[in-house]
């Protein structure tokens, strides 16, 4: 009987966990439309080009986070191989352009 109990016990909390895991997720992906409706909308009423740059670029790189995080799963507890991969990647990648970006400059 008591086993049965603590079964259900975590059914429960499994379920409630589950629906705590899809609230987040709806609600970023409702973010990343909002971001994407803005940049549109930035681009779409000519706001100058001073402006738009830094903010899309601000919106883009909050969007991979939300993709990353939420999409991808890096947040979770045995991801940590994939995680170290996707970070070691953007990493090569920054010391890359920064590289190419010295040497055009220089």
């Amino acid at each position: 009987m008591t086993d049965e109990m603590s079964t259900r016990k975590i059914n429960s909390f499994q379920k409630q966990k589950n629906k705590q895991e899809m609230q987040k997720m709806v609600v970023s992906f409702a973010l990343m439309i909002f971001f994407t409706l803005v940049a549109f909308a930035l681009v779409m009423f000519e706001v100058p080009s001073t402006y738009v740059i830094p903010i899309l670029l601000l919106l883009a790189f909050v969007q991979v986070g939300f993709q990353f995080f939420y999409f991808m799963h890096l947040k979770d507890k045995g991801h940590e191989v994939p995680s170290q991969i996707i970070y070691g990647g953007i990493f090569i990648t920054v010391m890359i352009a920064l590289t190419f970006t010295i040497i055009t400059w220089w």
